[in-house]
């Protein structure tokens, strides 16, 4: 399996550990990925609002580099606002010549032109649908039975340009979860927003969606995502939720890979166990 990997901003800094378990898990399943060269951010989240032709033009600016440097590789993210800012672009170019033109008109300033031919995909579906249960179980050396975890896809991960799992009741991450030897715990908020920006605008309301999940996986030993900003959201607020709460909440939130790693046997130090806010400590089984 070849890959084009696409950082994205956070993966350089808040989720550095994202990137760095992914690349250890995907190595360890023999992938052979390499770093897109030259990118930059893809503007998700602000540069819309700013400008609605910046927020087409940035992406494109990486898909049109991807493009030139594939090869016949796949593009992949880790970032579920990276990853649906690059298939929004794609979907909105595909359906509108005459901006598409307009998008490579501002791109001749680096002589890039996007053709339309790379759509990005998003880590979870390399695992899930490029390697599989099977593949993942046959590389754990530590399974992790008994432990129990709650997976948490949130609301960018499978819509509303996601093709590989459904949207309202993604299912992707369980069979994964499953390979591991763990005990999965369902909820219903598996595909909810977790806030996101609302947290710096209206903080009581973010704090409210953010509580409403870590409250949907208590009894869990840990919750497991595969979204850098649900990951901060989750990871991050804690305190404040116990205090909107009125009670201590305290569970630990891993990304998928580090959870993977940590079944393969790979090096604690690799996956950046120790980066978390909420320390990263599972009961002990007898």
């Amino acid at each position: 399996m070849r890959y084009l990997f696409y950082p994205g901003c956070s993966q350089e800094g808040t989720a550095l550990e994202y990137r760095d378990s992914t690349l250890a898990v995907l190595q360890a399943l023999g992938a052979d990925v390499q770093e897109l060269e030259g990118w930059t951010c893809c503007g998700a989240s602000v540069a819309s609002v700013m400008s609605n032709l910046l927020g087409l033009v940035l992406p494109a600016r990486n898909l049109a580099l991807a493009e030139k440097q594939a090869n016949g590789r796949d593009l992949f993210t880790v970032c579920s606002a990276c990853y649906t800012n690059f298939r929004r672009t794609s979907a909105t170019l595909a359906a509108d010549r005459q901006l598409h033109q307009k998008v490579n008109q501002a791109l001749e300033v680096e002589d890039l032109t996007y053709r339309g031919t790379m759509t990005a995909r998003h880590i979870l579906d390399i695992l899930a649908n490029d390697f599989g249960p099977e593949a993942i179980r046959a590389r754990v050396r530590k399974p992790l039975e008994g432990l129990v975890v709650a997976p948490y896809y949130g609301c960018q991960t499978v819509r509303p340009y996601s093709p590989f799992d459904d949207g309202q009741r993604p299912t992707s991450m369980i069979p994964l979860l499953e390979a591991l030897g763990v005990n999965v715990h369902r909820h219903p908020r598996e595909a909810s927003c977790c806030g996101t920006s609302l947290l710096m605008t209206k903080p009581e309301v973010g704090l409210t969606m953010v509580g409403s999940v870590l409250e949907a996986c208590e009894g869990a030993d840990c919750i497991v995502t595969v979204c850098p900003m649900c990951h901060m959201n989750l990871d991050a607020y804690q305190d404040k939720v116990s205090r909107l709460l009125g009670r201590k909440v305290r569970i630990p939130v891993l990304y998928l890979p580090q959870l993977i790693g940590l079944a393969f046997g790979l090096p604690e130090e690799k996956l950046g166990l120790r980066r978390h806010i909420t320390p990263v400590n599972f009961p002990k089984r007898s």
